[in-house]
């Protein structure tokens, strides 16, 4: 089999591949922005729910990462609001927010795996838009400052 190009205009041209200006990737760094704030202020209700009351999580089976529910409140809620502070960042399209927003999003993909035996399925959901907010920010590529 050969490959057949893609036209566009029917005149038999390639289409080029994606590039981080291209509106999808654009978009998606809008959206990873969003999902980063929204995610950040879910992560300090959790965080403090869990340091409200031992009794609204109840650990599924044993683990081997162990730390107690105030403990995983704690960090929650640090970094929801370092999270939610990278979202809004990104929003407003300050330059340090992307790397930040990258860094926050691998903690809260970490943190989100060792809160599985409390929360399974809310963390495998959390830990998916984690990887889709680091793919969206890392493709992004801001236009160049004009003078």
């Amino acid at each position: 089999m050969t490959a057949q190009p893609q036209t566009g205009s029917g005149t038999g041209d390639y289409r080029p591949a994606p590039t981080g200006r291209s509106p999808w990737v654009t978009g998606g760094a809008t959206f990873a922005g969003v999902l980063l704030l929204l995610n950040g202020i879910l992560a300090v209700l959790q965080g403090i729910a869990a340091i409200a009351e031992d009794d609204v999580y109840q650990r599924i089976g044993s683990y081997v990462y162990e730390i107690n529910l105030t403990g995983w409140g704690w960090i929650l809620v640090v970094l929801g609001a370092l999270a939610a502070c990278a979202g809004a960042g990104i929003l407003s399209g300050a330059a340090w927010a992307r790397a930040v927003g990258i860094a926050l999003a691998s903690l809260s993909l970490i943190a989100q795996f060792l809160f599985l035996p409390y929360q399974p399925v809310w963390s495998v959901i959390m830990m998916a838009i984690d990887v889709f907010v680091i793919w969206a920010l890392a493709s992004y590529e801001p236009e160049p400052a004009r003078r």
